[in-house]
């Protein structure tokens, strides 16, 4: 009988202390969200900054031009450095996984799909070497390069059909002449810039892509034939102004003229085949170069970073052609110029 009495002393307490835990680990009644446990973060909305910043990122990809170039055209400079928001991509995926967020995850599948359609394509492996193919450099060479002869034996060693430079001045340009007689007999320059070829060379005259506000003389543009075997090819040449970028933004003002008035001489050509060889101070994603791009196919593969040549970041030394295609696009080790040379293969079938 005490033990039963005792018993029963007891289990009021045990009742109460059992109904104290029931409350700590029930929801109110009102279905209220569940009390926050103190030092663990909600898993609900880990993440969202990341995923914001990819939905942005994959936005600038598929709708860059949309983004105005009326101030410091901000437009071409996103379009010059485009490609590398794909190391936004990968810096945003490493992120997302430390954070351990699904949401991010999830939504930096935007951004790999639109870099993937827009740049996946040329790191494809280039193509099979064709019958019907011409072999292109292009290259800048400086005006500051103390190696002439150097930079011209490793331009004829990629073996190609023609090869374009620019600034080229005395008595460098006698150097690379000289060099560059035996295999390629064929050659015309006006003002800083010239072309060599294997083939014979007919109708070569300067272009005049001259931009307004330009007083001294300044040519740096040609035009010429090449006969090949493959038929009759007009082949341009040209140096379009640098750009610079500052505080304001791009400063590109003759270089997007200049552009212009090169993309109306293509348009001309009574020739079919154009080649376009150039450093054309501009990637094929930047708007300014729609008077040529609009035209001329670009390289269906090879990136080819050619400038500044200590560290590559941008292709600004172009190869572009009509009625033709430029199959395959790679950069040629560096010379002592401040760009890599680029070389290209074109099929002309």
């Amino acid at each position: 009988m005490v033990e039963q009495a005792e018993e029963r002393r007891r289990r009021p307490e045990g009742a109460a202390l059992s109904r104290g835990l029931t409350a700590r680990v029930t929801r109110p009644s009102g279905g209220g969200p569940d009390r926050p446990v103190p030092g663990v973060r909600p898993v609900r909305g880990r993440g969202r900054v990341i995923a914001a910043a990819a939905v942005l990122t994959a936005a600038l990809l598929v709708l860059h031009g949309a983004v105005p170039n009326a101030v410091g055209r901000l437009g071409s400079l996103l379009e010059t450095f485009l490609p590398w928001l794909g190391a936004v991509v990968v810096v945003l995926l490493v992120c997302a996984l430390v954070r351990r967020s699904v949401l991010a995850l999830v939504a930096l599948l935007l951004p790999v799909a639109a870099w993937t359609y827009l740049f996946g394509p040329l790191l494809l492996p280039a193509p099979e070497p064709g019958a019907d193919e011409l072999i292109v450099v292009q290259h800048n060479v400086s005006d500051e390069n103390d190696n002439p002869a150097a930079t011209a034996r490793a331009l004829a060693e990629a073996g190609p059909d023609l090869i374009a430079l620019q600034e080229l001045v005395s008595p460098a340009l006698e150097v690379y002449a000289g060099t560059l007689a035996a295999d390629y007999p064929y050659r015309t320059v006006r003002g800083t810039v010239g072309l060599w070829s294997k083939h014979p060379l007919t109708g070569a005259r300067p272009l005049d892509i001259k931009p307004r506000g330009i007083t001294e003389e300044w040519n740096r543009g040609l035009r010429a034939v090449a006969r090949t075997p493959r038929g009759e090819i007009a082949v341009y040449v040209a140096h379009l102004p640098s750009v610079r970028v500052g505080a304001g933004g791009l400063a590109s003002a003759r270089r997007d003229e200049s552009a212009g008035l090169l993309g109306d001489a293509v348009a001309a050509e009574e020739v079919p085949r154009v080649i376009l060889l150039g450093d054309l101070n501009g990637t094929v994603d930047d708007r300014a170069l729609d008077p040529l791009t609009s035209r001329l196919d670009v390289a269906e593969r090879g990136v080819a970073l050619s400038f500044p040549a200590a560290f590559p970041v941008a292709r600004i030394d172009q190869v572009m052609a009509r009625s033709a295609t430029v199959r395959h696009i790679r950069a040629l080790p560096a010379t002592g110029s401040d760009h890599l040379p680029v070389a290209a293969r074109i099929r002309l079938g």
